[in-house]
């Protein structure tokens, strides 16, 4: 059975838009929709942390959501793997943080850098890597989650072209969530069940062909 390994942040982990809403079901989560969709030959484990950034720091919250740092640990605890997927980069939008598509380009270059050289044990499987770029923002009421992310909407426009071609640079697989799912407006970032299942099923066409499934 293969193993693929879903880093992401609260997209990935399954945040509910709604105020004081629960995380979404189990099997609402994108990760959870690519494994079903790969019928007991693969098993998806889902690595979703809230605010997790593609290279940058953020000191607000107590968890450490740089992804550059956390990587190397995950790939060493889940081994071996034969996939990664990289869902990252709304977070770099935050307007106290790196506030631009390139320089979430960018971490997401270190990303699948840190996954192509990481010192694997003898004979395993270097694993392959899809980098997805994170549906757009939306225009939201949100108290906070507005001045957060609301002047940086611009650059998540920016996501694709930006990301699809640090993808051809690296030979590594690519797809676009931004479409086949479109953020809730009640909170302008988060997805509701049905976009958030849009990104798995949109995915397992590229994963099933990327592991020759």
């Amino acid at each position: 059975m293969k193993t693929i390994l879903a880093y992401g942040d609260s997209l990935t982990f399954g945040s509910n838009p709604e105020p004081g809403g629960a995380r979404h079901a189990y099997e609402d989560r994108w990760p959870s929709v690519v494994e079903t969709s790969l019928a007991g030959k693969a098993r998806v484990i889902a690595e979703g942390l809230g605010g997790r950034t593609t290279a940058f720091d953020d000191f607000s919250a107590p968890a450490d959501r740089n992804g550059v740092r956390v990587l190397p640990t995950l790939l060493d605890s889940h081994k071996p793997l034969d996939l990664v997927i990289i869902m990252l980069g709304t977070n770099d939008l935050k307007v106290y943080l790196n506030g631009t598509a390139f320089g979430a380009a960018m971490g997401m270059k270190r990303l699948v850098q840190i996954i192509k050289s990481h010192p694997y044990d003898p004979g395993m499987v270097v694993p392959q890597v899809i980098m997805v770029a994170p549906p757009l923002t939306v225009e939201t009421t949100h108290a906070d989650l507005h001045p957060m992310f609301a002047p940086r909407a611009d650059e998540a426009k920016l996501f694709d072209f930006y990301y699809s071609r640090i993808a051809r640079e690296l030979d590594v697989g690519y797809f676009n969530a931004a479409s086949v799912a479109v953020a809730d407006p009640r909170d302008g970032v988060h997805l509701d069940p049905a976009n958030t299942r849009a990104i798995g099923e949109g995915l397992a066409p590229l994963v099933k062909q990327t592991l020759g499934l």
